[in-house]
């Protein structure tokens, strides 16, 4: 309403003091009146400004003394802008703040409930920790009971400490004065690990040479424990069959009972005209029997050898037999006993497998010292074939069997002159019939030397 009134009071001032204007610019110009030496047309139209002027001021006064509000806006406007601005920025941030507030209060609140979780089992921890309180307190008090002893027992214990220190002072005076010791010592100890290691060294080859030697000797205490034997019966007659002597011998490969009976059957006969001819000088039929055997063993042999695999079998007498053997010439019934033995016929030693060895220690060797290491060697070789299932070790064939191969490796061996060792391996695959085929081979810190073949391999 009073915006109104204020319009309606401008156009009022304003038609009335346009009247007042017209009416004194007429009168000027009437009267023709001039001011600051103006033309009175000019005059009037400066008395028409100055009155538009007036219209305009009292307007504008009229206006300012009315409203305060206009007041405000005319003089206070950019005081208010710079004010509203301000005041927008800050409820920008009081939001921003506000939200962060909410944020924080919220996640606040969760900690308040997680802390009261942890409160609960707090005050729980809190009531066990109480009840531990009071088991730990009534042990302590045993505990204080107890301490009395303890305490004379640690006044003991301090004096023995002190006691101990005092000797570990004159033990450590005493290691600074070993370990001077020592550090000399452990020169003369290392030179002597030296000689040690060498001594060592020549120690083990000695051992394997005890180790052959030793089953040399138990196979001589056997043939002579069994000459033993043999010789009484050599008392009463002329011994032709001797105990473990071969009487036939062979390698068979079948499928079958009746075929692996055929075999044995075979064997048999053979073995029967060996012993007849050696009990009875071949005086007598050929076809007798006289050898004697369980059937029990007899057929097992055949059932085990039916499989289809390669076996060497063996019938051997058990015990001495004399020319002229009463029951046999007697013709009585079967009383020659043999055992017959039956083994897979595999490989023993693959080509190239070290089989036996032995070192030459002297710088000088002479034909014959030369010739007893090459024996020795060759005995060796017999021993262990013949543990490891070879049966045949009797015939020892030396690369290809011709002298003049080992006499120009025993020259080269004489001719090298410093030490080293003699490898016998297998030449060729050795199975458990045998023979055995081997090469000679010289090393030195396991690099070939010379040998009986271009190229044996070594494993």
């Amino acid at each position: 309403m009073q915006g109104y009134i204020l319009i309606l009071a401008v156009l009022v001032l304003g038609g009335v003091i346009a009247t007042v204007g017209d009416r004194i610019g007429m009168r000027v110009g009437k009267a023709r009146l001039t001011l600051f030496n103006l033309r009175p047309r000019q005059t009037a139209t400066v008395v028409s400004i100055m009155t538009g002027g007036v219209i305009s001021a009292s307007t504008l006064a009229l206006m300012i003394g009315v409203s305060d509000q206009l007041q405000t806006g005319l003089f206070e406007l950019e005081s208010i802008q710079e004010d509203l601005e301000n005041a927008r920025f800050a409820l920008a941030q009081t939001q921003q703040e506000v939200t962060e507030i909410e944020s924080a209060l919220q996640s606040a609140t969760q900690e308040q409930t997680k802390a009261e979780e942890r409160l609960s089992q707090i005050n729980q921890s809190l009531q066990q920790a109480v009840e531990r309180q009071e088991s730990t307190e009534a042990q302590l008090r045993r505990t204080q009971n107890q301490l009395g002893a303890v305490s004379q027992q640690a006044q003991k214990l301090r004096s023995e400490i002190q006691r101990l220190q005092s000797e570990r002072k004159t033990l450590l005076e005493q290691q600074a004065t070993v370990q001077a010791q020592i550090a000399q010592r452990d020169q003369e100890i290392a030179e002597r690990d030296q000689a040690i290691a060498e001594r060592q060294e020549r120690l083990d080859r000695l051992e394997v040479q005890r180790a052959s030697l030793s089953q040399k000797v138990n196979r001589l205490t056997e043939d002579v424990d069994r000459l033993t034997e043999e010789s009484q019966d050599i008392r009463t007659g002329f011994v032709t069959l001797r105990r473990n002597q071969v009487l036939a011998i062979g390698v068979s490969t079948v499928t079958g009972l009746e075929a692996a009976t055929q075999v044995v059957e075979q064997l048999f006969r053979e073995a029967n005209r060996v012993a007849l001819q050696s009990t009875l000088l071949g005086s007598i039929a050929v076809d007798e029997q006289i050898l004697r055997i369980k059937t029990v063993e007899v057929e097992q042999v055949i059932n085990r050898i039916s499989n289809g695999q390669e076996y060497v079998l063996r019938i051997l007498s058990t015990a001495n037999y004399v020319a002229g053997e009463p029951c046999v010439v007697e013709g009585q019934e079967p009383c020659i006993d043999v055992r017959l033995d039956a083994e897979v016929n595999r490989v023993i030693f693959q080509p190239g497998e070290i089989i036996a060895t032995t070192p030459v220690e002297t710088t000088q060797l002479a034909n014959r010292q030369l010739v007893e290491r090459l024996n020795l060697l060759i005995a060796s070789t017999q021993v262990k074939a013949r543990q490891d299932g070879v049966i045949n070790v009797d015939t020892v064939q030396i690369s290809d069997g011709q002298r003049a191969t080992l006499f120009r490796f025993l020259q080269q061996v004489q001719a090298y002159g410093r030490k080293l060792d003699l490898l016998a391996i297998a030449s060729q695959p050795i199975f458990t019939i045998g023979p055995i085929r081997i090469d000679l081979v010289a090393i030195k810190n396991n690099e070939v030397l010379f040998q009986t073949t271009p190229s044996p391999s070594t494993r």
